[in-house]
């Protein structure tokens, strides 16, 4: 791709965040570079599902700074945000998935809010994510391991270089595990970066892993 592996993407500067009068993390300092697979980990209830959807922009309720490649993403111009927002995809904890709307059609409808811009073709994805021949089943109809894969296969369309994905592993098989690990490894070596939570070992040497807890408020102690 031509892109510099040491540009800073996303740094966060003395990040802070609060619920129900507990921090849940503060003074988080991060830089995240082009390149990167950085691991959120912690235990239940640290804020990792939090500072994820930070990340999204979602949620404004923190202090400290959040930037986009050197310019303030909070509080910044809109510019800027909109920017960011065309270079990020989020998978959550829920799938995402319109039950009603065939894996076709819900990836149609991504690709078309993402203005047709998509690696491969919907049927390529599908086929990397295993729903080969499920193309056109309503989605109310799959296991929630096939929603979750309906899901993933936006990353195999998705031009975006920011990948923040929660507790991506989960209700898939140990094939689609390792190829999703595949999956975000290439990314991060063609240029992107990967910022994501599991309870799962991952098999990736070069995963940077980040203790929330390290980070808890002393209201939370």
């Amino acid at each position: 791709m031509g892109l510099a592996m040491t540009e800073s993407l996303i740094e966060l500067k003395s990040l802070r965040c609060e619920r129900d009068e507990r921090v849940l993390f503060e003074r988080l300092d991060l830089t995240v570079q082009a390149g990167d697979l950085i691991q959120v980990e912690g235990p239940n209830g640290c804020g990792k599902t939090t500072l994820l959807r930070l990340l999204t922009t979602t949620s404004a309720d923190f202090d400290g700074d959040i930037f986009w490649r050197g310019k303030l993403l909070n509080g910044g111009n809109g510019a800027t945000r909109l920017d960011y927002l065309n270079q990020l995809l989020y998978v959550g904890h829920l799938a995402g998935v319109k039950k009603a709307l065939t894996a076709r059609e819900n990836l149609n409808w991504f690709c078309g809010i993402n203005q047709g811009h998509q690696r491969c073709s919907i049927e390529s994805a599908l086929e990397e994510v295993g729903l080969f021949g499920f193309e056109d089943v309503p989605c109310h109809h799959l296991s929630a391991g096939q929603l979750r894969r309906v899901a993933l296969a936006r990353l195999f369309l998705t031009p975006a270089r920011v990948w923040i994905l929660d507790e991506p592993f989960t209700a898939i098989d140990k094939q689609g595990v390792a190829n999703l690990e595949s999956l975000m490894l290439e990314h991060a070596s063609g240029g992107g970066c990967v910022i994501f939570t599991t309870h799962q070992d991952v098999k990736i040497d070069r995963i940077r892993k980040i203790d929330l807890h390290r980070y808890k408020g002393l209201a939370a102690a």
